[in-house]
């Protein structure tokens, strides 16, 4: 399917690996043009080596994105479109795995500004001027967890769930839905990354069974009985930036293989 997009500019988080990755991967398929972020230097210029190979522009940003200095620093590398990206996917590493009562105001601020106000500082630089031009997509790549919370994820459950509210608001502002600027959020389950290694690693610690017992645990929850891969989430990423979904906004997209037992 030729998703519309060839030739517009998308910016990227967490770029370097993982489910960002797997969207930056997508989007360049679809002939979209990247800035791609990540902190680390040597995997963020590895990957857009990748990724280049396809024929697109792909400039890297290694800052953190969470930071003010982070995103201006997106918004001044050389041969980028400044603010004026069609496409806009957030992405930040999620905050670390604990029990609720050894974390305080600095623990929760911190988890606050990386996964909620990162996501809402981009859309407030970006939103505007899709609008004028008549044409955006905003996706936040969020989790699972804002629908079947996890209890050793609580920073993640209530910065990305504060995230879900306003992303919910936000996108219906009519201002922005009517200039073909859509918001939504995509909600991973257990994609085979870092990050679901990192989760078990924090499980393993909390009930002593080994990391190999919890992942093949954790894959039998999902009638799909696997864990995600990268590419699937990707692909799923770039069909809502496309042209072909305009009229999808203020959705939360669960990814899971059905592991989420709810009807809603």
């Amino acid at each position: 399917m030729d998703l519309g997009i060839k030739g517009k500019w998308a910016l990227v988080g967490g770029a370097s690996k993982g489910l960002g990755l797997g969207c930056a991967k997508a989007l360049a398929q679809a002939g979209v043009h990247l800035v791609m972020v990540s902190r680390g230097a040597p995997a963020l210029e590895a990957s857009a080596s990748t990724l280049r190979s396809l024929g697109v522009t792909v400039l890297t940003v290694a800052q953190d994105i969470t930071t003010e200095a982070g995103r201006a620093a997106i918004w001044s590398v050389a041969g980028g479109p400044g603010k004026d990206f069609d496409i806009v996917v957030t992405n930040a590493g999620g905050p670390p795995t604990g029990d609720f009562r050894d974390w305080g105001r600095d623990e929760w601020i911190k988890a606050v500004d990386a996964n909620m106000l990162t996501p809402i500082e981009l859309i407030k630089a970006t939103v505007d001027g899709m609008a004028a031009r008549g044409f955006g997509r905003i996706v936040n790549i969020t989790s699972s967890a804002v629908k079947s919370p996890i209890d050793i994820l609580g920073l993640s459950n209530g910065a990305r769930s504060g995230l879900t509210g306003f992303v919910a608001g936000a996108a219906r502002n009519s201002q922005i839905a009517s200039r073909n600027v859509t918001i939504n959020n995509l909600l991973p389950g257990a994609f085979n990354t870092d990050r679901l290694r990192v989760t078990f690693e924090g499980l393993s610690q909390k009930t002593g069974q080994s990391v190999e017992t919890l992942s093949e645990t954790r894959k039998k929850l999902a009638p799909a009985q696997r864990f995600g891969h990268p590419d699937e989430f990707g692909n799923t990423c770039a069909f809502l930036c496309s042209q072909h979904a305009g009229f999808i906004t203020g959705q939360n997209i669960l990814i899971d293989g059905g592991a989420y037992p709810g009807t809603f």
